[in-house]
């Protein structure tokens, strides 16, 4: 995951020797935000069960759902980091109990007025921008709006969210596809109809190259229980054998297909996710682009306007990794 420059030290933090803790634990445990981040997209993924329904977008979830969200990053945070149950509070970091609260939309944390006095981990996420922020404040009941609404909870106000002492601030939070498909290339993919999932998981890697996809995105495409199937090598229907004629490859997160990706100079998958591109030769006009080692010759991300050949066989899991050329 790219992030931007992490924040430097913000004012008064030095004040609140919890706060302190509080944050370091976390930057020690997961410091780029890498781990946060990937909740983060599978929480989202979670609460739209496109292997169900088919859903990618945010706003087709009913609003008990989207209700629902905060209480789901709540507990997969937990789960991930073994975070212990707090005493009044949802977590205890560094002996130190921690609310957690989560809104789609930036600045909307619901506050109860129980955490007055505590610290709270305030998570935002945005599908549609791709990006996410965690941060902690200690909750101040003169820097919140009045609770107005039916539970008597509070937000934090605007003028006082330079109050939070930022983790990750408008981090990169793993792409939603087909989110953002041109509406006509995410028609060409999610063909309508039942027994269509492996139609769909072609066409996704037929549709989008160089980009990470993640296990969410294939799942909602194919809308089967066993959709990684529907990419692995087998029958000549899945993914990888029948997009080869067309030169197309499908890397996955095995240590040597991340290897060739990094050769060809794209994105490297992370666990759970793919990388397809078109591959030609590697001839000598072709020089200046990355070359990778695969099944025994070298090849590069085709241009448009290459021709196409017959893409190699990707190395198995257990096999080496690819050799690169400098």
């Amino acid at each position: 995951m790219t992030l931007f420059d992490p924040p430097g030290p913000v004012p008064g933090v030095c004040d609140d020797p919890e706060l302190m803790l509080v944050h370091q634990h976390l930057i020690r445990v997961d410091p780029d935000g890498d781990r946060f981040a990937r909740v983060l997209r599978d929480t989202i993924d979670q609460l739209l069960n496109g292997e169900a329904t088919g859903r990618y977008d945010w706003a087709t979830l009913f609003k008990t759902e989207k209700t629902h969200a905060g209480t789901l990053v709540e507990i997969n945070l937990q789960r991930e980091f073994e975070f212990h149950d707090g005493v009044d509070m949802d977590y205890r970091i560094e002996d130190i109990d921690v609310d957690c609260k989560y809104s789609q939309t930036f600045g909307s944390w619901m506050i109860p007025p129980e955490a007055e006095g505590h610290l709270c981990l305030l998570v935002w996420a945005d599908d549609y921008k791709s990006l996410w922020s965690a941060g902690l404040m200690r909750i101040k009941r003169e820097w919140l709006n009045g609770g107005t609404n039916r539970d008597m909870k509070f937000t934090v106000k605007a003028e006082h969210r330079s109050k939070i002492t930022w983790l990750w601030k408008d981090a990169a939070l793993p792409e939603n596809i087909l989110l953002h498909l041109p509406p006509s290339t995410r028609a060409r993919i999610l063909i309508p109809g039942k027994n269509k999932g492996q139609a769909r998981v072609r066409e996704l890697f037929r549709a989008v190259h160089g980009k990470r996809i993640g296990r969410g995105v294939v799942r909602t495409a194919a809308q089967q229980l066993d959709y990684m199937a529907r990419v692995r090598e087998g029958s000549k229907g899945r993914a990888r054998p029948a997009l080869r004629p067309e030169g197309i490859i499908v890397l996955g997160d095995y240590q040597s297909h991340q290897a060739v990706a990094r050769d060809l100079g794209g994105p490297v998958p992370e666990e759970g996710e793919f990388v397809a591109h078109r591959v030609v030769r590697a001839r000598p006009e072709y020089e200046s682009r990355p070359q990778a080692e695969i099944d025994g010759e070298f090849w590069v991300v085709a241009k448009p306007g290459d021709a196409v050949e017959t893409a190699p066989q990707l190395p198995e899991a257990q096999e080496s990794r690819a050799r690169s050329v400098q």
